[in-house]
């Protein structure tokens, strides 16, 4: 665990930005997604563009076919229960055709990743249709 650290790292602009999104969404109506990218120059966890997607189908739109990414989900939804609840997860991009190099920087990091934003849960996803059909996942799961 400590060397992930040291190989992986978060500016202070971007640890700001994690903290602001994660507690900002809390209360959002619709999806919130952000997606993160290792750069791989100097090894930083950044977001990709700034961009926070609503709609899942954008979002998979987004997603490279080859390389793996980090997904912060943000996204309301109303339990069987009928309690409405906004599960803050982590979706890990992991498309089935992408780079042994880029595969193993991703799982390195994925913790890292995982506790610097403070999210519960941990999604692999390795296709569009697992990232359009999200809510599913998410209901059945809380």
């Amino acid at each position: 665990m400590a060397s992930e650290s040291r190989l992986y790292a978060f500016s202070p602009e971007t640890k700001e930005k994690l903290r602001k999104f994660r507690l900002g969404t809390s209360r959002a109506k619709d999806p919130q997604a952000i997606i993160y990218i290792i750069d791989q120059k100097n090894q930083e966890i950044r977001p990709e563009d700034g961009e926070v997607y609503t709609k899942m189908e954008d979002l998979a739109d987004e997603l490279p076919d080859s390389s793996p990414r980090f997904i912060l989900l943000s996204y309301p939804l109303t339990l069987k229960s009928g309690r409405l609840s906004v599960p803050y997860v982590l979706l890990y991009w992991l498309p089935e055709n992408c780079n042994p190099n880029s595969r193993m920087m991703y799982a390195g990091a994925v913790e890292l990743m995982r506790n610097t934003a403070e999210v519960n849960r941990v999604i692999e996803v390795e296709e569009d249709d697992d990232i359009i059909s999200i809510e599913s996942k998410l209901q059945s799961e809380d």
